[in-house]
């Protein structure tokens, strides 16, 4: 299976899937610590992908997503955006009801 697809089943079969540098107890870079701080202030559990440790993903994923730079956030089979854009919706609160809608759609199937 090629890089691409690999991505394609990981975004398909994670309701809310982080791409990442590091994991969650141990971010690598400011921004993906920043971002999984804000994930789990919504309390719902979420996937992720190092990509540190994935190079074929980190190299492929920004073309795919057409987005540059990680982390990556995935709700539902869409790319949510970056730290910026995910800490702009924690502000505001965005970022709690879409990831609760998604964790209850995700038990309830």
């Amino acid at each position: 299976m090629d890089t691409i697809e690999t991505i394609k089943e990981q975004i398909a079969g994670n309701d809310i899937l982080l791409y990442m540098k590091g994991s969650p107890n141990q971010p690598q870079c400011g921004f993906s610590a920043q971002t999984v701080q804000a994930l789990m202030a919504c309390g719902e559990r979420f996937a992720y992908v190092d990509i540190l440790s994935n190079p074929d993903i980190r190299a492929s994923l920004p073309k795919y997503a057409n987005w540059p730079t990680f982390p990556q956030l995935w709700v539902k089979g869409e790319l949510i955006g970056g730290c910026d854009i995910i800490m702009e919706m924690a502000e505001s609160g965005e970022l709690q009801t879409l990831v609760k809608e998604a964790a209850a759609t995700q038990s309830a199937s």
